[in-house]
């Protein structure tokens, strides 16, 4: 009998609610990747952590047929009028409980959370058809990125059982300078967005844990890239269900460096386990 092939994880980020209609060239790279990776035999769902859900303790979405909340304000009518109707999966979410248990964590079943933009967005260019079950776990309040890290390998098994795991953030985030200097789709990315986005993919590729868990500290401009820190810490938990940092060094794929909007960098990640 074949072993299943182990599933990449991802890290994608989702910028702002108009990356739903303004997909750059980001949106287009993630529908080329899951095009080239994924078939309809070795994708069974998708588990997507999205800083748009956050909790004392990690939720987990348990509705068979979750909505698509329209969790924002402000923007144009053609985004509220889009919906992801992908099915849930309560089978998952009893899985990931049971993993999380078995690792110490308590993670009690929400069977009336609505998908967030955060988690929809990105999978509307992921898998625009929205045939795939998806979940959300929901990302907690003061988890720390080892707490984070530790969730997501207690996750690990996942990719080996046809599930895709997915953190969604973004890579800068600084939204007071976003609204206050408002900037076309295509205007060049301020300097310390790109400074700080290029620290991220060395420490990455480097498998460098000591620098990306200390990378307040250590990446330039880190508390400008992030005034707070909740579209980051969702990296931590992709890395850790990826395995990242260990012996197993998965390797580390760029699917975009695109910056939108002069101040938000669109990186998406995969984190391919070794063959």
């Amino acid at each position: 009998m074949t072993t299943p092939r182990a599933l990449p994880t991802l890290f994608v980020s989702h910028g702002s609610p108009m990356f739903a209609v303004e997909p750059g060239t980001t949106g287009p790279a993630l529908f080329a990747y899951a095009q080239s990776q994924f078939s309809g035999e070795d994708l069974r769902g998708v588990l997507v952590m999205s800083p748009h859900w956050m909790a004392p303790e990690p939720l987990i979405m348990g509705h068979s047929s979750p909505e698509t909340w329209h969790d924002f304000g402000g923007f144009p009518e053609a985004l509220y009028a889009l919906q992801y109707p992908a099915p849930g999966a309560p089978e998952l979410a009893q899985r990931v409980q049971t993993l999380l248990a078995q690792a110490g964590h308590r993670a009690p079943i929400d069977t009336q959370r609505p998908r967030d933009h955060g988690a929809w967005v990105p999978l509307m260019h992921l898998l625009p058809a929205a045939r795939v079950p998806f979940i959300q776990i929901a990302l907690p309040t003061h988890a720390s990125p080892v707490d984070l890290y530790a969730m997501g390998q207690a996750l690990r098994s996942l990719k080996h059982e046809g599930v895709l795991v997915v953190g969604s953030g973004s890579l800068t985030h600084n939204l007071r300078e976003f609204f206050s200097e408002p900037a076309e789709h295509s205007s060049p990315p301020e300097p310390y967005v790109t400074a700080f986005a290029r620290w991220v993919e060395r420490a990455l590729v480097a498998q460098d844990r000591d620098s990306l868990f200390d990378y307040r500290q250590r990446a330039p401009q880190a508390a400008r890239a992030h005034p707070t820190d909740e579209h980051w810490r969702t990296l931590y938990f992709a890395l850790g269900a990826a395995e990242w940092g260990t012996a197993l060094a998965p390797s580390v794929h760029y699917l975009s460096r695109e910056v939108m909007h002069r101040w938000l960098a669109m990186d998406a990640v995969a984190f391919h386990a070794p063959a």
